[in-house]
């Protein structure tokens, strides 16, 4: 039977009102009540979901301190330009704020007031749990959490259809370099890289994987990595790589040890951001519609159904250019 608000007052002694209000992130309670109220409503597996807010007239625009630098920002802000277009249609005003886990990032979430949330990209679970504690309606984009309604590209099937199509073009030792398995969208984009040698009966070879450290210099890490996969011998004659600025960075390099791009090796991206096609040679990458991501985080924001789509998927395409298909191996 599913937990009602009744049970969570009978739980901690208040009035179904205050109960109702805590949840609500209302006004005129305590920080020690409310926090006590939302706690128990978790612990009770309440779905914050079912509550009746009121209209949605603010959003805070949530990114993770992590990824507000300068190689994440080309996907992110194409993002937050397509929420900020789906709210201004709305007449929605849209805050960006940057958080952390050692911020206070209550306060700074109190500070700009909102009716609703969107977290976009990673975020630890107990971050997210303390935002889903204040009771505001919350969507995740580019993540997913159990009980959590989210908006995810098919980070698995990119994955696959970047490996499909090296293999289409015969490339036998086919290397991935991986970002932090902790994010939901690199390790998905990871198992699609090995369905797709595995469908092509291609055994996964562990030499030819590389988890970039997430400790160091960037560009001396992915360097040292790419440096590893080219002294292997036989070296690899085709790259994967988690996104398009390790992509772009590990084609620079290649292409400063005097390897020719894609003859000696066919390179890949994900992401699909606007550097991709301006680079020399013009990069091939999985295409996010990365403006539609973030204006269906709105449209889920907004819909008031309880239960209604939690987890929506978001189709993407394979767009080839001349860094996998200019030259044979």
């Amino acid at each position: 039977m599913a937990v009602t608000i009744r049970d969570i007052a009978r739980a901690t002694g208040y009035s179904i009102g205050t109960v109702s209000r805590a949840l609500k992130n209302q006004d005129g309670l305590t920080d020690a009540t409310r926090t006590r109220i939302c706690t128990t409503a978790r612990e009770l597996g309440y779905d914050v979901g079912n509550l009746r807010h009121g209209e949605i007239r603010r959003v805070a625009f949530l990114l993770h301190r992590q990824h507000n630098t300068q190689s994440a920002s080309p996907f992110y802000l194409p993002v937050l330009h397509g929420a900020e277009d789906a709210c201004r249609k709305r007449g929605i005003a849209l805050s960006f704020v940057v958080v952390g886990p050692a911020e206070p990032v209550l306060d700074l979430v109190r500070l700009h007031q909102p009716d609703a949330l969107l977290c976009a990209g990673f975020f630890e679970p107990e971050l997210v749990a303390a935002l889903r504690d204040t009771g505001k309606p919350l969507v995740l984009l580019d993540m997913r959490l159990p009980g959590y309604r989210s908006v995810n590209p098919d980070h698995a099937l990119g994955g696959y259809l970047a490996t499909r199509h090296l293999i289409a073009l015969g490339r036998r030792r086919i290397a991935m370099l991986i970002g932090p398995l902790s994010h939901h969208s690199i390790l998905e984009r990871y198992r699609g890289f090995r369905k797709a040698l595995f469908e092509a009966s291609m055994l996964a070879d562990p030499d030819l994987e590389i988890q970039l450290p997430g400790i160091g210099d960037t560009q001396d890490n992915l360097h040292g990595a790419v440096d590893t996969l080219l002294a292997r011998d036989p070296r690899p004659d085709a790259l994967f790589c988690y996104n398009d600025s390790a992509a772009l960075a590990a084609m620079r390099h290649c292409l400063a040890r005097g390897l020719q791009v894609p003859h000696d090796i066919a390179i890949v991206g994900f992401d699909d951001i606007s550097a991709a096609a301006a680079a020399l040679p013009p990069l091939s990458s999985i295409s996010i519609d990365k403006g539609l991501l973030g204006r269906m985080g709105v449209d889920l924001l907004l819909d008031k159904r309880p239960r209604s789509d939690r987890e929506q998927t978001l189709t993407l395409r394979l767009m080839v250019r001349a860094s996998s298909t200019g030259g044979t191996p």
